[in-house]
Parts: C-alpha cells; sequence; structure tokens
C-alpha cells in the first residue's frame, strides 16, 4: 500500500478551518487551513504532486495526503474523517446511500484522465489482445499464451487488491465487458498485489505475468499490450493521445470528492487543482482534462 503524508499529523477534528494562533510548545505558527487528502493509490503520487506544488504557493494552508486504495478513501468520507477522498472509480449507489444516511451528500469533481495499461514482460511475444481475450485470460478461460498466439506457457494472472479502484474498473470493464447484468469474476488463480509497485516487479520478473495498471505507473521495465474492442481492430496503446481522442479502450476518470460542496481552503484547492494545476498532471504520467492547457 502506498502511504504519504505531506504535513504534520492532523487532529481527527481537523476541518480546514482557521485555526489562528500557535502550534504546541516550540512556538510555530498553525496553519490558517489544514484538510486531509486520501484514498486511491492511483492518484495518490499525483495528489502528492499537486499538494506540494499548492502549498508551497499558499504557506497558509496544510495538506496531509495518504494513500490506502479508493475504498479507504470513500469509506474516511462516508465517515466524516476526511475532507477529500480520491478514487479512481465512481461511487456506487450503495456508498451514496450509506453516506447519506450520515448526513454526507457526495460531490465529483473530475480531477484528471488515465488509462488502465495492460502490462506484461518484455520478453512476451503477443502484442494486442481483444477486451475479450483479456475478459477470458482474467476469468480462466485462456489459460497458456500459445492461446492468444503467443509462446506457450502458463498465463500468471496479477491484479491489484478488491479495495483498489482500478480493481472495481478493470472487473467491471474488461472482465466483465461493461456489461452490468454479467456475474464474472477474476479467476481464483488470479495473485492479488497490494500495489502498483507491486505488481511492476512480478512483470519484470515472470515472463508468463500479465498485469493491469494505471498508466502513470507503467516503466520502461515492462511491456504495454495493445488493446483492441474486437478482433476486427484497431489495437491500441494507451497514451495521452489516444485516452483523449478515446481510441484506447480501457480509458477512465479520477475523481476528487468532498461531503458537500466544497467551501473555503477546500474549494480553492480544487478549483486549482482543475486549472492551473492541471499543468501538473502529464508530468506524474497522467492524462490532464481536455481542454485544461495541461
Amino acid at each position: 500500500m502506498i502511504c504519504a503524508c505531506l504535513a504534520a499529523v492532523l487532529s481527527a477534528g481537523c476541518s480546514g478551518r482557521s485555526t489562528g494562533g500557535n502550534a504546541g510548545s516550540a512556538g510555530t505558527t498553525a496553519p490558517e487551513a489544514a484538510f486531509q487528502d486520501t484514498g486511491s493509490d492511483t492518484l495518490v503520487n499525483l495528489a502528492l504532486a499537486w499538494a506540494e506544488r499548492y502549498m508551497s504557493e499558499n504557506p497558509e494552508v496544510r495538506i496531509s495526503v495518504t494513500g490506502g486504495g479508493s475504498g479507504t478513501g470513500i469509506a474516511s468520507l462516508i465517515n466524516g474523517t476526511v475532507q477529500i477522498a480520491n478514487a479512481s472509480r465512481e461511487m456506487s449507489a450503495e456508498e451514496i446511500a450509506e453516506a447519506k444516511k450520515n448526513g454526507i451528500s457526495p460531490v465529483k469533481f473530475t480531477v484528471a484522465l488515465d488509462a488502465i495499461a495492460v502490462v506484461a514482460n518484455p520478453n512476451n511475444s503477443v502484442e494486442g489482445l481483444t477486451l475479450q481475450q483479456l475478459s477470458d485470460i482474467y476469468t480462466g478461460k485462456i489459460t497458456r499464451w500459445s492461446q492468444v498466439g503467443g509462446q506457450d506457457g502458463p498465463v500468471v494472472l496479477l491484479s491489484r487488491e478488491s479495495n483498489s479502484g482500478t480493481y472495481v474498473y478493470f472487473l467491471e470493464q474488461v472482465v466483465r465487458l461493461g456489461n452490468a447484468k454479467s456475474k464474472a469474476l477474476f479467476s481464483p488463480e488470479t495473485l492479488l498485489m497490494p500495489s502498483s509497485q507491486g505488481i511492476g516487479t512480478e512483470v519484470q520478473q515472470n515472463p508468463h505475468a500479465i498485469g493491469y495498471d494505471g498508466l502513470g505507473y507503467v516503466t520502461s521495465e515492462q511491456k504495454m499490450i495493445a488493446v483492441a474492442r474486437t478482433a476486427a481492430g484497431p489495437y491500441v496503446l494507451p497514451s495521452a493521445r489516444t485516452v483523449l481522442n478515446k481510441s484506447y479502450p480501457v480509458s477512465r476518470p479520477l475523481y476528487m470528492y468532498t461531503a458537500g460542496e466544497p467551501t473555503g481552503a477546500v474549494k480553492k484547492y480544487l478549483d486549482w487543482i482543475v486549472s492551473d494545476g492541471q499543468k501538473l498532471v502529464r508530468d506524474v504520467g497522467f492524462v490532464p482534462l481536455a481542454g485544461s492547457g495541461g
């Protein structure tokens, strides 16, 4: 699990309001605004970059950023313990209903775009797969690389853990092929990895492995496999261009959720993220919002 923190530990009651005065006996000045930003491991590096830049330009603000997965961030928002929840998937109807029971009306902000890259060992000879083939691979119908035109050998399945928003998105859009009525599940042979780095390391070391990850986490030690909607093609590699023109089949928005319409320092921060903050998105490996100039 990725877990990073940019500021001093914030008390459970920290709400982003002006605290005033001094903090502690050391005589340091308390920030005028402090709030917590928790959730998606896909988003955490970008969230860290945003918070670092914003705090350097606004020293009166302190932002604590942690990962833990989209599910963790959403649960924290529902429980009222964070001001911003990062998510690489949309909140479910059940999660929204649970939040409303607690008097919280979640508000969604699209903050960047991403592609889920399908990755394999660099020595893997397979260049492209269809969505149906990926579904068949991850449900265990295809178990050997020779079945999809590769060198013979067992397919070793890698996935993020179920708390990950990337896991949920891949399950719904690839394993279940976007069919809301489908009950298809990952094969029980799938190895659940606790982090993006875990998938990358295993893919680099295991010539039979296949995994998936956010575009910002793919390295030169991994081979990206082109994906096609049907066997007729085209087979497309993930990139900023193919996300923006919607030709890559496994693209998605990335979100930040707040408990109700944001106000004060949180609103100013989110306004900055979707404007000037977009200039940092490409540097971290993701895709700026269309028309943002990032």
